[in-house]
């Protein structure tokens, strides 16, 4: 037998037929010749027992004694390892019941017999490289699946490492952070869908993942666990020298996200956590921190971010302010458009600040 060659079966109960279909086939294939489909039925289920192969097509005959095509075909798609091989008809019978009826019980095709030895070689070649794509993509869609649940099984792995290396930072602090999580992230949702849908900036947020930045969003203000207890709770002004200490849980902040990008091999969250731990503090007038950054020197997800990071902050009672009316916050930063904020997304914030304020809680 030719290894190179494909395997078929040509099942008939005629010795004529054998013979003039192996003569026709032997130069293109390797073919095995049966007298019913009883002996089909025998072979194929002792290649299931000793695991060897199947064919890569049969060609079976309908008008058998004993058991016909049709029960032959029946009895083969109902066995789940041999369901995929294609099966050719091959059959005098010329009726559309006869055809309809080989095709409904799980044949490829149906030939009449006589045939054209052209059309039958052409008909098989098809089948069996329709079998060829139809296996190889059953193995892709195999492959795309573990890869998927590789892919999650990494995601889990990030938030694992990412809540790890958290704890071991609260562990031994209260966090002042943690309440306004949720908040800042709904407030987030909100705004980047109102610019997505806005023509300024639509095209540059178009390539970003929303829900991704959403939750990357949770981790722009942890370097504020370096911060002395005694600074970030001291409830009146702050000096010079404690802001400049404040000022440095941007770089903490960086730190721990380079501490956790060294542990996984998942970036696309972290990274995106980084831009924002380093550009919300930024201004538009070039008077923020820790660069000094100026217009649209400032990433467009700082320059978001710094709209609904203050807007939470004027809102919420913190240990040196009381919260503020949602209409108050929105006026501080319509009169901050130019100086503080992006003046086009200070616009889109006031068109959704209603939304904001049904976000509140």
């Amino acid at each position: 037998m030719d290894v190179a060659k494909k395997t078929i079966f040509l099942v008939d109960d005629d010795i004529t037929n054998l013979t003039i279909g192996i003569k026709a086939l032997e130069k293109y294939y390797n073919v095995m010749t049966l007298n019913s489909g009883t002996l089909l039925l025998k072979i194929l289920n002792a290649s299931i027992k000793n695991n060897k192969p199947f064919p890569d097509l049969i060609l079976l005959d309908i008008d058998m004694p004993e058991m016909d095509g049709y029960e032959a075909i029946s009895l083969v798609k109902n066995i789940d390892e041999l369901r995929d091989i294609p099966i050719i008809f091959l059959t005098a019978k010329t009726d559309p019941q006869s055809e309809m009826q080989g095709l409904s019980l799980g044949a490829v095709d149906y030939i009449t017999k006589p045939f054209s030895m052209p059309l039958l070689l052409r008909r098989i070649k098809t089948h069996i490289q329709l079998a060829k794509q139809r296996h190889e993509l059953i193995e892709f869609n195999t492959r795309l699946q573990e890869m998927v649940r590789e892919k999650n099984e990494e995601i889990v792995s990030l938030k694992n490492t990412i809540m790890n290396t958290i704890t071991e930072m609260a562990e031994k602090r209260e966090d002042i952070i943690g309440a306004r999580i949720y908040k800042i992230q709904s407030f987030l949702r909100i705004l980047l869908q109102a610019v997505w849908q806005n023509d300024d900036y639509k095209e540059k947020l178009a390539s970003m993942d929303i829900e991704l930045i959403v939750q990357s969003a949770q981790f722009h203000d942890l370097g504020k666990f370096f911060v002395d207890d005694n600074i970030l709770y001291k409830p009146g002004k702050l000096t010079t020298e404690e802001f400049a200490k404040v000022k440095e849980h941007i770089t903490f902040g960086e730190t721990i996200i380079d501490k956790v990008k060294s542990r996984t091999s998942q970036h696309d969250l972290l990274e995106l956590a980084r831009i924002m731990t380093l550009t919300h503090h930024e201004k538009w007038d070039g008077s923020g921190y820790p660069n000094g950054l100026k217009g649209e020197e400032i990433h467009l997800l700082g320059r978001i971010m710094a709209i609904v990071d203050v807007y939470d902050a004027l809102i919420s009672d913190l240990p040196y302010k009381s919260a503020m009316s949602h209409e108050d916050a929105v006026a501080v930063i319509k009169e901050s458009a130019d100086t503080h904020f992006d003046p086009i997304l200070t616009r889109i914030f006031l068109s959704v600040s209603d939304e904001f304020k049904k976000g509140t809680y």
